[in-house]
């Protein structure tokens, strides 16, 4: 079975961004997703650029900061931040425009960086929205890229980057029997999500989910591959 690790949240900040690094040199960690609005995006973009083998793609933001693109004012709320949060399946639906205004400008800001786009997913799954399908289907052809699994383009296997994807390496989930898990799945691929760092004080401004992430980190970077194991998928 193919099996991608991948590292959700680079550029975040630069202890998230060195982290990954860490859990992609010295671990299983193949590919990493840039955030165009995150506290340290240039400075992952010039790590990325000294390490090829990284795989990077675009973690697109609906739920995070601030937007990139000008006039998407019914994104915001009163400090021009998105209004939207993780739990904005229990919000009113977007407009739908905006959005892929603002997603088109944050995929145009990854390919002026000159890095080559891996696949598309989102901070907080926010593309799995039903109400943005559509939208997510549309950048995945105009982009040609793959998109990270979700029940909602379960029906549109032809743009998933795996057949399945791994979301219990987190919190409680966190353990080295991750491959036993993994086993289980029916199908050639699954990704398995990622949130490596090394913990900085730029991230406890941000998020809630800490020390956790340097224990992924460590576990990341002590698996052992089973034989049946490809962790190879390519671009």
């Amino acid at each position: 079975m193919k099996v991608l690790f991948n590292a959700d949240d680079f550029g975040l900040t630069k202890g998230v961004t060195d982290g990954i690094i860490q859990a992609h040199t010295n671990g299983v960690v193949q590919s990493t997703t840039l955030m165009m609005n995150g506290l340290a995006t240039d400075y992952a973009v010039a790590k990325a650029k000294m390490l090829p083998s990284l795989q990077v793609g675009i973690h697109l933001v609906l739920t995070y900061g601030k937007p990139l693109s000008d006039d998407v004012p019914t994104l915001l709320n009163e400090q021009g931040s998105f209004k939207y949060t993780n739990t904005f399946k229990q919000m009113e639906p977007p407009n739908i425009e905006e959005v892929e205004k603002e997603w088109r400008t944050q995929l145009d800001a990854f390919l002026a960086t000159g890095l080559p786009l891996h696949h598309i997913d989102s901070h907080h799954h926010v593309h799995g929205w039903p109400v943005l399908k559509e939208v997510v289907l549309a950048l995945s052809k105009d982009y040609d890229v793959p998109v990270r699994y979700t029940d909602s383009l379960k029906d549109y296997p032809a743009v998933l980057l795996t057949e399945n994807l791994y979301l219990d390496f987190y919190g409680d989930g966190i353990h080295k029997d991750v491959f036993k898990s993994l086993e289980l799945y029916k199908g050639n691929s699954v990704e398995v999500m990622t949130h490596p760092a090394i913990v900085d004080d730029d991230l406890r401004t941000v998020s809630s989910y800490l020390d956790a992430r340097e224990e992924e980190l460590s576990l990341l970077c002590h698996l052992e591959i089973p034989d049946w194991v490809d962790l190879e998928i390519g671009t």
